[in-house]
């Protein structure tokens, strides 16, 4: 088991990595300070997998258990599902010592810490991401929220969870698709921040996707540190953590105009990420040697390098135009310098289309 620490003084937390750490659940929790009732916040799907488990292992620790079961899917990251759970939360009587703790990926996991935020005023959750994309940037952070019909993650809040447990051992049960769709936030630590990961993605990326375990902990692993170091940096994406959103900005107005379901958001980010590299071409910061890498790499990995035909660019410009990051009508861009490296450019969204060509 690895253990990494964010540093934000008393809101600092352990991320645990490794195969077999949900069965210490319970134990790890205790050690944190958490006790009495605990809602775990779950899907139909990993609830039929991983909610046994997770019960007993909580309950070992005499922790008091409600499951509280949401619609599986981006489309239901909404406020009708965090009414859900206040209304368990309240039902169940949980106080202030009480606990929320997400299992799940990104979805459970925003709509979870946000419901924690917000329900009397906050009280302490703890994420158990069960997808990559959680394990590597969801669950870290404390980044939470949900969807407005206009835009992604226009609601929520900035609150962190006591502590992250992540096993690798699930991933065994993800679907090949979102588990390739995980891949691409991967590959965006890489691209923003460290070559030598960038460059064991180009060696090894089969690898990862055959679920080797001990590669698996050591990529998740640095990717957490690099998330964690951001976050340490800069908590509240006043200024660098933006960094963070390489890739989202075209990303989520691409998931937004599909409907939330057509892509997933690493494959929305996967494209956002290419078209960025080739912007950062076009405007001179970039070199086309890192592009074409980038390219080969994300194509390696079985993500998608373009925008889906029939998409419109008046509704991608419309999406991005609501996008939390827009400030005097621009965006603040993250442009690549080549790998590892990047900077802040300020644009509009139909420069960022037209200078694309779409």
């Amino acid at each position: 088991m690895r253990t990494l620490t964010v540093n934000l003084g008393d809101r600092s937390y352990p991320i645990y990595v490794g195969a077999g750490i949900m069965e210490r659940a319970g134990e790890l929790l205790k050690q944190a300070g958490l006790g009495g009732k605990v809602a775990v916040v779950t899907n139909p799907t990993v609830a039929q997998l991983y909610l046994d488990p997770i019960h007993e292992a909580l309950s070992k620790a005499d922790f008091q258990v409600t499951p509280v079961l949401l619609p599986d899917g981006e489309e239901y990251k909404n406020l009708k599902s965090l009414a859900t759970i206040y209304d368990r939360l309240i039902s169940e009587r949980f106080e202030r010592q009480s606990c929320v703790l997400a299992l799940g990926g990104g979805v459970v996991g925003d709509l979870a810490g946000f419901a924690a935020a917000t329900y009397l005023r906050g009280v302490p959750y703890v994420q158990v991401p069960t997808t990559l994309l959680a394990h590597v940037d969801s669950s870290v952070g404390g980044k939470t929220g949900v969807n407005h019909e206009n835009g992604k993650n226009l609601i929520g809040a900035f609150y962190q969870p006591k502590l992250v447990l992540i096993d690798v051992a699930v991933l065994k049960t993800l679907p090949r698709r979102e588990l390739v769709a995980g891949l691409a936030e991967v590959i965006k630590y890489g691209i923003i921040h460290d070559p030598d990961l960038f460059h064991l993605l180009e060696q090894k990326v089969g690898k990862v996707i055959e679920l080797d375990r001990e590669l698996l902990a050591q990529v998740i692993a640095t990717c957490c540190a690099i998330k964690a170091r951001v976050v340490e940096v800069d908590e509240r994406e006043d200024d660098y953590r933006a960094v963070l959103n390489f890739g989202h900005t075209i990303g989520h107005a691409l998931e937004a105009v599909t409907g939330y379901g057509q892509l997933l958001h690493g494959e929305g980010v996967a494209v956002g990420m290419v078209k960025a590299v080739a912007l950062s071409v076009q405007q001179g910061f970039c070199d086309t040697a890192s592009f074409n890498r980038v390219v080969a790499l994300v194509r390696k990995a079985g993500l998608p390098v373009e925008i889906p035909p029939g998409v419109s660019s008046q509704n991608l410009i419309q999406a991005m135009e609501v996008d939390k990051k827009v400030a005097g009508g621009k965006i603040k861009f993250i442009m690549c310098e080549g790998i590892g490296k990047t900077r802040f450019h300020w644009l509009a969204p139909n420069e960022i289309l037209s200078a694309l060509g779409v």
